[in-house]
């Protein structure tokens, strides 16, 4: 079955930086974009970055621009997430997905129901 685990995550400092990473398992990894989202508390889960096969795509939330970086390694069915510059906003459970379609749509990557299967979380605190 389709598995996605996350980790990575940490308690940092505001300016400080982190990596996240999903393995993937039970799909062809090769062939679907994968995505970042984050949910913090009393707040709804949002779009962080996806990420099209081979990587020819990537796109990413304004609030994350600049800041953070995804990437994959179809070798070792793992995609990750390089944040720098971290902010207190930051500070979230980020969750992997993965969807059926291998290039996402700038107009609607960001929506949930675009993920079939989520991992169980990884919590970012950035806090000093």
């Amino acid at each position: 079955q389709v598995q996605l685990v996350e980790s990575g995550g940490d308690l940092v400092q505001p300016g400080g930086s982190l990596r996240l990473s999903c393995a993937a398992s039970g799909f062809t990894f090769d062939y679907n974009a994968i995505a970042w989202f984050r949910q913090a508390p009393g707040k709804e889960r949002e779009g962080v970055s996806c990420i099209s096969d081979s990587e020819r795509t990537t796109y990413y939330a304004d609030s994350v621009k600049g800041r953070f970086t995804m990437s994959r390694d179809d070798a070792k069915t793992t995609v990750y997430l390089e944040m720098n510059s971290l902010k207190p906003d930051d500070t979230a459970v980020y969750y992997c997905g993965t969807a059926q379609f291998s290039d996402p749509d700038e107009s609607s990557w960001y929506l949930m129901e675009e993920y079939d299967y989520w991992g169980q979380g990884t919590q970012v605190i950035v806090s000093s």
